[in-house]
């Protein structure tokens, strides 16, 4: 489990986060959904550890993440941020096999070759594998990251905006194939996500943030209501039931 424990964050005076107490459930998919400037990339960067805390606490299981070492967490925490130093001129398959890292150290074994090449399968980037990421689109560049991610087969991952930058189809078969591997493996999965509809059909769980605050947490069916739509983005919607899930309407 993943559990946030009074977390307060401000920059330069003014309050990103206030009172932030959240256990992620583990063997589920997770969705943090808000308006922009909600808070919720910066709650994702300081559970990865990108950001020191300022207040509270942060435990991924037994580990702190402000005291524990780095590549303890690695082995349980896989991580996507929106921004990313990895080189362009590193080939697909080298960049999944730089997930295995926290668990070969660099020393590059035979099960690690198997992992990814299942990765490259699965995540429908065989094709891909030799070409540098600089000559990929938007789109399968965001594949091929959140396959390394996916690689480190940690207990724990999160991801800040995965659907960045993919069409419908493959931001629908990202979000399938999150489902089946959370469900097969057991994963805690969290994600930052922009798309309500997305976060309605294949979390478990959702968080609503507004003003840096928790407003409201629960099952898709229980949050994705239209007096809660309204009161998280200013929106007036209407929700429907398609197939048992919530869908809301909020383009006309």
């Amino acid at each position: 489990m993943i559990s946030i424990k009074n977390v307060n964050y401000c920059i330069n005076g003014a309050t990103i986060l206030r009172d932030i107490n959240l256990d992620i459930p583990d063997k589920s998919i997770t969705a943090l959904i808000g308006p922009n400037g909600a808070g919720k990339s910066t709650l994702f960067s300081l559970i990865a550890r990108l950001q020191p805390l300022q207040q509270g606490s942060i435990h991924i299981d037994e580990l702190d993440v402000s005291s524990s070492k780095s590549n303890a967490i690695a082995q349980k925490l896989a991580i996507l941020s929106q921004e990313n130093n990895i080189q362009s001129r590193i080939t697909v398959r080298d960049l999944l096999l730089f997930g295995r890292y926290p668990h070969n150290q660099g020393r590059i074994t035979n099960t690690d070759q198997q992992i990814v090449d299942q990765a490259l399968q699965r995540f429908e980037l065989q094709q891909l594998q030799q070409r540098y990421l600089s000559a990929l689109s938007g789109g399968q560049r965001q594949r091929a990251l959140v396959a390394m991610t996916f690689c480190q087969q940690t207990k724990h991952v999160i991801l800040d905006e995965p659907l960045n930058n993919l069409d419908m189809y493959h931001a629908r078969e990202l979000m399938r194939l999150l489902r089946e591997l959370t469900s097969e493996q057991g994963l805690s999965t969290v994600m930052v996500v922009h798309d309500i509809n997305m976060a309605a059909a294949y979390a478990d769980h959702i968080v609503a943030l507004k003003e840096g605050q928790i407003v409201m947490q629960g099952p898709p069916d229980k949050i994705i209501t239209a007096d809660n739509i309204q009161t998280i983005f200013n929106l007036d919607t209407e929700v429907l039931s398609h197939k048992g899930k919530p869908l809301v309407i909020h383009h006309l």
